[in-house]
Formats: structure tokens, C-alpha cells, sequence
């Protein structure tokens, strides 16, 4: 166990998220940040996460938090709970009965936990296999978190059975909700929530000169930086692809698995001007973003998670550091930015107009300092600490008795 929170309170809050911690992906950030929020919040964390193989090591005298950037404060208690993890012993195309073997086993093991160790906290569960488990044992102080509604019948149907005993259902953007209304539930028992970020990691940045000094890159000239992931559907095979339009910019791309990496750097072949830097640790994310003059969040309009039900860290991150964003206009990028006032939205799926998104916006000094000052207006209510805190405040008018 990580931290100092007691745990088995009546007034706990325990988090269910079945991810590896450290990760290479975003939801790890999200679920350590959110977690330490209700921590701050007052109210007694515990974080249970999957005990998976193959986790990289923290660097040396790095704590979880830390690594993370969590702001200084209380911080929540890490339980591991075990699984059968086979997912790395199998090619790329035979994984998926063994991670819905790793999910089913982990969901399991954490509901368990829970039933032992924390008869009346108030449980926060990503995982809807745990939340059904708890259902069935009688509990009824918990709360789904819902990234995306599962299309198989059977998963649907025991997300509506399991959301329907539940205190409440939080989803993670509108087009999620609207999804989880058709399933069948009632509209007041759904909250949406989207991620958000930890002002404390975009305090004090570094000034353009001098974080493109630490990223060895030109003093002078426009520089254009995608942060985060590097999943076809996020799109950055375009800005590689628009950057053939932007001879004079530099395009750096960081983030992504590293079989995501080679896949673009592969595209990129040739290209003088786009340089892909791999997966970066979090504390880096800000050195990036103070380098730029454009941020770039191509996401294409297929699948749906792109279109309808990602809530995308990078750009809350891009908010904070008041990077102007050049962002594909589509239903879920317009449920947390405005065009015109604190980004610049584009079609999606074509690079020619992406690239003449991104000529806009460095081409026009004036209209950068406008989306600046309005994507810092609009970071300042898009913290982690609101965001728990209106969790917190509505599970107890649900009925639940963990306070903060």
C-alpha cells in the first residue's frame, strides 16, 4: 500500500480503476489525479488498481504522486488487486478474450476487497463487472464512472441492471450520457463529468525560449506540438501528413505506446520537419506546451469514442498552459471548447485543412493572444478539485453518507 490515508472509514471513498500505475496511457494520469482530488476533497481515499505484470518502475526516489505532479495535500492509499494477466504472452491480434480475462478478473478481485474492507464507504468504480458484483452482494452506495457504453448485448444489459442500483451513473461527456439514456436509465441519475487537470503541473512554466532550449529545439521559427496519445483515431497521421503543407514550422509530436511510435515515425520518414519524441513523463507534458505557438488535437470523426465520448487530457492540459489549439470540430471537442474563443476548430479527417488551421492561427498574433486569454478563462473551472468535489455533493443529495 502507497500513502498515508487511513482506510476502512465510514466516510471513505474507494476508487476502482482497472489500470497500471505507472502507465504509457492517459488513464493512468486521470485516475491518480482524481483520486488525490477527493483526497483533498476531506474525504478518505483508497485507490484500488490492477497488480499487473510488466509495470515499469517509478524512477528512483519518485512516489506514485509525484510522478504524477499531484498537488501538495492528503493523499490516497494504493491497493493492488490481482488478476490474470496473460495479455502480454499473446500477439496484438489474439488479445482480446485474454483482456476480457484480465478485466473480469480484476473487477472481481477489487469488489472483493471492497465487500471485506470497506463496508460503508462510498465506492467510485470504472469497472462495471465490480459495480454488478457489489449489486449483488447488496450494496448500494456506489457510483459508475462511464467512458464509453459497451456494445455487446450482454455488457449492456448489466450495465443497466447495475446502473439502475446504483447511487448514480458519471459519464465522462455528453455524448456518453446521451448514450446511457437510450440504454434505458433516467436522466436525473446521470452526471456528466468531464476529465479536467492539476493547475499545480502548469505553475511557474518556463518561457518559450527556454523550453525549447531544454527540448533542443530552434530558438526562433513557429513550432506546432501534439501532446498525448498516437491511436488512430486521435489522428496524428494527419499533422504529419499536414506538416508536408508547413515547410517553415516545426512539428513535434509526444506521447504514445511505443509500437504507436515506430508505426509514425515510419509515416514521417523524410519529413525534416516533424520529429516524434516517444512517450514523455508527465512532469515533461508542460516543458511542451511552453515551447509551442499551436497545439494540435486532430481527432478524426470515426469511431465514436473519438466523436462522441472522449474527454481528451490533452486538452484541458493545453487550456492550463493557455496553449492556442487548433482542435477537429466535432460534437465532443465542442462540449469543452468555443471556436473563436479558446480554440480554433477545423473539419476533421482532411490535413490540407488542417494545415491551413494551423497557417491560420500562426499567421495571426492577435488571434493567438485572444484564444490564450480564453483558454486560460476556461482552465479555471476545469480542476480536479471541482470535479470531486460536485461528485461528492451530489452522491450525498443521492443519498450517500460519505462527506467530505
Amino acid at each position: 500500500m502507497d500513502g498515508s490515508t487511513p482506510v476502512g472509514d465510514e466516510r471513505a471513498l474507494v476508487l476502482i480503476a482497472n489500470t497500471r500505475l505507472p502507465s504509457q496511457r492517459a488513464q493512468a494520469l486521470q485516475v491518480v489525479q482524481s483520486s488525490a482530488a477527493f483526497a483533498r476533497a476531506g474525504v478518505a481515499t483508497t485507490l484500488i488498481a490492477a497488480h499487473r505484470r510488466k509495470t515499469a518502475p517509478l524512477p528512483v526516489g519518485i512516489d506514485l504522486f509525484d510522478y504524477y505532479g499531484v498537488a501538495p495535500g492528503p493523499r490516497p492509499a494504493v491497493l493492488r488487486a490481482g488478476c490474470v494477466d496473460l495479455i502480454d504472452s499473446v500477439p496484438t491480434a489474439l488479445q482480446f478474450w485474454p483482456s476480457r480475462l484480465q478485466e473480469m478478473s480484476f473487477s472481481s478481485s477489487a469488489a472483493r476487497m471492497v465487500l471485506k474492507d470497506f463496508p460503508r464507504a462510498l465506492v467510485l468504480t470504472r469497472e462495471i463487472e465490480s459495480g454488478r458484483i457489489l449489486a449483488r452482494a447488496g450494496r448500494r452506495d456506489f457510483l459508475l464512472e462511464i467512458h464509453r457504453v459497451p456494445q455487446g448485448s450482454l455488457r449492456r444489459r448489466w450495465l443497466l441492471e447495475t446502473a439502475r442500483k446504483a447511487l448514480g451513473t458519471v459519464a465522462i461527456s455528453g455524448g456518453v450520457r446521451d448514450d446511457l439514456l437510450q440504454l434505458g436509465l433516467a436522466a436525473e441519475s446521470v452526471l456528466v463529468e468531464h476529465d479536467a487537470i492539476e493547475p499545480a503541473r502548469f505553475a511557474n512554466p518556463l518561457t518559450p525560449r527556454a523550453a525549447r532550449a531544454a527540448l533542443n529545439l530552434p530558438a526562433e521559427g513557429p513550432v506546432v506540438v501534439y501532446t498525448g496519445g498516437l491511436l488512430q483515431w486521435k489522428g496524428v497521421d494527419l499533422l504529419v501528413d499536414a506538416a508536408r503543407e508547413l515547410p517553415l514550422a516545426q512539428i513535434v509530436i509526444a506521447g504514445g505506446m511505443d509500437a504507436d511510435v515506430a508505426r509514425l515515425r515510419e509515416r514521417a520518414a523524410g519529413q525534416a520537419n516533424v520529429r516524434i519524441d516517444g512517450f514523455q513523463a508527465p512532469d515533461r507534458v508542460p516543458l511542451y506546451l511552453a515551447a509551442a505557438d499551436v497545439g494540435v488535437v486532430p481527432n478524426r470523426s470515426q469511431p465514436a469514442i473519438s466523436s462522441r465520448y472522449t474527454s481528451p487530457l490533452k486538452v484541458f492540459e493545453a487550456l492550463a498552459a493557455g496553449l492556442p489549439l487548433v482542435a477537429s470540430d466535432l460534437p465532443s471537442l465542442r462540449e469543452i471548447l468555443t471556436h473563436g474563443d479558446d480554440a480554433w476548430l477545423v473539419s476533421p479527417d482532411d490535413a490540407s485543412t488542417l494545415a491551413r488551421g494551423v497557417a491560420r492561427l500562426l499567421g495571426d498574433a492577435g488571434l493567438r493572444a485572444k484564444l490564450r486569454e480564453g483558454a486560460l478563462a476556461r482552465a479555471a473551472g476545469c480542476t480536479w478539485d471541482a470535479r470531486a468535489v460536485r461528485i461528492l455533493d451530489w452522491a450525498r443529495e443521492r443519498g450517500c453518507s460519505a462527506r467530505a
